[in-house]
């Protein structure tokens, strides 16, 4: 069975993207590991199903690489945007104003800002961010940590730290199948370096390290802002470059999105 896919990248968080009427009914899980293997697949951090939806541009489901589904991804739907806006998919030729997605956490718009070729820049309202617990300390191996527990979509735990010299990797890992998160929980580190600009780490629900995340951008920002580290607007550095973010009632995140493959998985 070959499964025909679209790579994309948005600051280097990769997804795969099929039309879901050329994947297989059912068997996602399984399906999303293998072609999202980095030695036996394609290799991303998330495959996603994508089809037309009447009432806005297009509707994606998520797949992390371990097979779970995710509610959203904010660099993963603006790999979707640029997918639909390559495929002519955009309603009433809105592409130069804005895009909507349907995902599993609402429809989201996106404005594009700009393209060249098959690289997109994206405003996208990532909605309000829910705080669940501004200053929490979460009992871990180490001892506890201060965190803040927060919703942007999907959940969200942002821990502050003073620099990235710890194992951070294995902290993320245990934060995100804490038993305090029964559907486990995405993992932001972060330290401010300027009055609008944090340096952050990400460590993400199925799918482990990844080089940046739109959401996880989104929750370490609104939770520097919470506890007054930083003022919007906040400039988001990850080791894929930055992400800005616009932070009012609700959360604007600007950033990229590349379309760099096309072709078929062999099943």
């Amino acid at each position: 069975m070959k499964i025909p896919f679209t790579k994309a990248h948005g600051a280097k968080n990769d997804f795969l993207l099929t039309w879901q009427r050329d994947a297989p009914p059912d068997g996602h899980a399984g399906i999303a590991r293998a072609i999202c293997d980095r030695h036996t697949g394609v290799g991303a951090d998330g495959w996603m199903l994508v089809a037309p939806d009447p009432e806005v541009d297009g509707s994606i489901q998520l797949y992390n690489s371990d097979g779970s589904m995710a509610e959203i991804s904010g660099n993963g739907t603006r790999c979707a945007a640029a997918f639909l806006i390559q495929h002519g998919c955009i309603q009433h030729n809105r592409a130069a104003e804005a895009v909507g997605v349907r995902t599993g956490a609402g429809v989201k718009t996106l404005r594009l800002l700009e393209r060249g070729g098959l690289r997109f820049e994206f405003e996208m309202n990532m909605g309000r961010p829910e705080m669940a617990a501004e200053l929490f300390q979460l009992p871990l191996s180490t001892g506890p940590r201060d965190v803040t527990l927060l919703w942007v979509g999907n959940p969200q735990c942002a821990v502050p730290v003073e620099d990235f010299d710890f194992d951070w990797r294995a902290m993320g890992a245990e934060i995100e199948s804490h038993p305090l998160f029964p559907e486990r929980t995405n993992v932001s580190f972060f330290k401010p370096v300027g009055e609008h600009a944090i340096d952050a780490r990400f460590y993400e629900r199925g799918a482990g390290e990844t080089m940046s995340s739109g959401t996880g951008s989104t929750g370490a920002a609104a939770a520097a802002v919470a506890r007054w580290l930083v003022t919007s607007p906040v400039r988001v550095l990850t080791p894929a470059g930055p992400l800005d973010l616009r932070i009012e009632e609700d959360v604007y995140l600007t950033g990229p999105a590349e379309i760099v493959a096309e072709g078929e998985f062999f099943l």
